[in-house]
């Protein structure tokens, strides 16, 4: 199992910036990716974000230029630095990380996801 706790959402002016940050805890030695989604009032879940654990990142269209992920402390932590924010960026923003278990021959993954954190950007 995986906990996920995530930090740093709030309200912000268009053009500022938010510093979202993730704490990764239980069986996270066996993370192999971390990242961040959101979902907007009455819009599906969208990548924002992602990371693995041998540092390929992945970015969302429209995010890329904006946002930076990174993680460290051994990958049980990543943080999302979020600058040039607008208003289409309001969404409950989401930790998710993908553990892998199982034999070598036959490795499984499975998500987990965090509580969420609010992201609003507004005048």
């Amino acid at each position: 199992q995986v906990r996920l706790v995530e930090s740093g959402g709030g309200q912000v002016q268009p053009g500022g910036s938010l510093r979202l940050s993730c704490a990764a805890s239980g069986s996270s030695r066996s993370i192999e990716l971390l990242g961040w989604y959101r979902q907007a009032p009455g819009k599906q879940r969208e990548l924002v974000a992602t990371v693995t654990r041998g540092g390929r990142s992945n970015y969302g269209d429209s995010v890329k230029g904006r946002f930076t992920i990174s993680s460290y402390n051994a990958f049980h932590m990543v943080d999302l630095q979020m600058n040039n924010l607008e208003p289409a960026d309001t969404a409950v923003y989401y930790c998710k990380a993908v553990r892998s278990y199982g034999p070598v021959e036959g490795v499984r993954y499975e998500d987990y996801w965090g509580q969420g954190t609010q992201v609003t950007v507004s005048s």
